[in-house]
């Protein structure tokens, strides 16, 4: 199927553009660009945009609670190919200022599920290279 558009970006909207910004980069590289207080930009190395909208009244998703306020989307990150990478992941993303919310049965998922500082979910992924 030939491609209507090229994808440029994913925009979270939250209260702190700027502070957001500087949390996904801590995950994944880059610069926040923030010229502007209200929409802030994040290059990520070789990945799409995560661009940052402020939200007035932002009500973060409520997981897994999508009969009332669902998470809409959520960002999944490659962690690594064993435990020990995951758990670096864990630790790391934890000192940046993310909040667990699923760390159960993991073995079984390969994923963990944490909101970021605005609430959004998002998951470090195991990725089993063999």
């Amino acid at each position: 199927m030939a491609a209507v558009t090229r994808f440029r970006s994913v925009v979270l909207d939250c209260p702190d553009p700027l502070e957001l910004a500087r949390f996904y980069a801590g995950i994944v590289g880059g610069s926040p660009e923030d010229e502007d207080p209200d929409w802030v930009v994040l290059r990520v190395p070789g990945g799409p945009l995560l661009s940052f909208q402020r939200a007035p009244g932002h009500t973060p998703p409520e997981w897994p609670r999508a009969e009332r306020n669902s998470q809409q989307f959520h960002l999944d990150f490659d962690a690594g190919a064993t435990w020990e990478e995951v758990d670096a992941a864990h630790e790391k993303v934890l000192a940046l200022g993310a909040r667990p919310l699923d760390l159960e049965d993991d073995i079984k998922k390969d994923f963990r599920v944490y909101a970021d500082p605005a609430g959004h979910p998002f998951c470090l992924c195991r990725i089993d290279e063999s």
